[in-house]
């Protein structure tokens, strides 16, 4: 599999972000954001026009907080939560998710190692620190939606999890796609879990790029092995877009005077885990 071609000052650039931009940790709350990485975004969300979206399973305001102060246009909960370029929120209702989360919190409260998170719209049961536990998770969570068509489970990397039905990440990358300064621009979408094949289904029939990052099975064209690469190839895509003849072509272009951040200072390659 090819390792993806540098953006292009018409992308629409739509990363992942645990596992992606981040290398993943022994829980959700333990990863670390280095500065380079929030620079970076800066610097590309400036390159772009705007267009540049985080795409991700995490709460937007989570999000947020990591990449403080940087405030990006994202779709938070697997696209349950949007908001985009304009700052304008958009959030599906919640259905109602005590049965799920009784059930989350009944076998984590049975075997150590099992880590509940509870989204705006979602419940998570993490079971990265007891792998043993994946099929004892699955029928917890699985006997909880059931007879709940307006639930969706999910499996990710060492996590089950439970959202609304009906909305994903492909689905949250149609959406941008038709608002400025996303739409008419050829989309790119980077992620290394199961949850964002629905992008890349989105992204490679507009003639756009998905990256695969890591190891599995994936529908994407391209790969990169490691949260490490993904840093790397950002870092090369944003030295080119500052070159004059690219930031004349961009369709909105911002102050391209950002500092230069280098790749020696990005996350380090990132493992498998939970990656959202």
């Amino acid at each position: 599999m090819q390792t993806p071609p540098r953006l292009t000052p018409d992308a629409a650039l739509f990363l992942d972000f645990d596992g992606t931009l981040v290398a993943l940790a022994e829980t959700p709350e333990a990863i670390e954001v280095p500065p380079a990485l929030v620079a970076l975004l800066t610097d590309l969300h400036e390159l772009l026009g705007g267009a540049l979206a985080i795409v991700t399973g995490r709460p937007i305001d989570v999000i947020d907080r990591f990449l403080a102060p940087l405030r990006l246009p994202a779709a938070g909960e697997h696209g349950v939560q949007r908001r985009n370029a304009a700052g304008d929120m958009q959030e599906r209702p919640t259905p109602d998710l005590h049965r799920v989360l009784d059930a989350a919190n009944r076998v984590a409260g049975e075997h150590p190692g099992l880590l509940v998170e509870r989204k705006h719209a979602a419940i998570a049961l993490h079971y990265r620190q007891a792998p043993d536990l994946e099929a004892v998770c699955r029928t917890a969570m699985a006997g909880a939606v059931e007879g709940q068509p307006q639930l969706e489970l999910l499996h990710g990397k060492f996590v089950f999890e439970v959202k609304p039905s009906g909305v994903n990440k492909g689905v949250a990358i149609e959406a941008f796609m038709r608002e400025a300064p996303f739409a008419g621009r050829r989309p790119v979408f980077a992620g290394d879990d199961t949850t964002d094949e629905t992008g890349f289904a989105i992204v490679q029939p507009r003639g756009g790029i998905a990256v695969k990052v890591g190891a599995g099975p994936t529908q994407a064209a391209y790969r990169l092995d490691s949260t490490r690469s993904v840093f790397e190839w950002l870092v090369s895509a944003r030295d080119l877009l500052r070159q004059p003849a690219a930031a004349g072509a961009a369709a909105a272009g911002g102050d391209t005077s950002g500092g230069t951040h280098d790749a020696a200072d990005g996350p380090g390659a990132g493992g498998e885990g939970d990656g959202e």
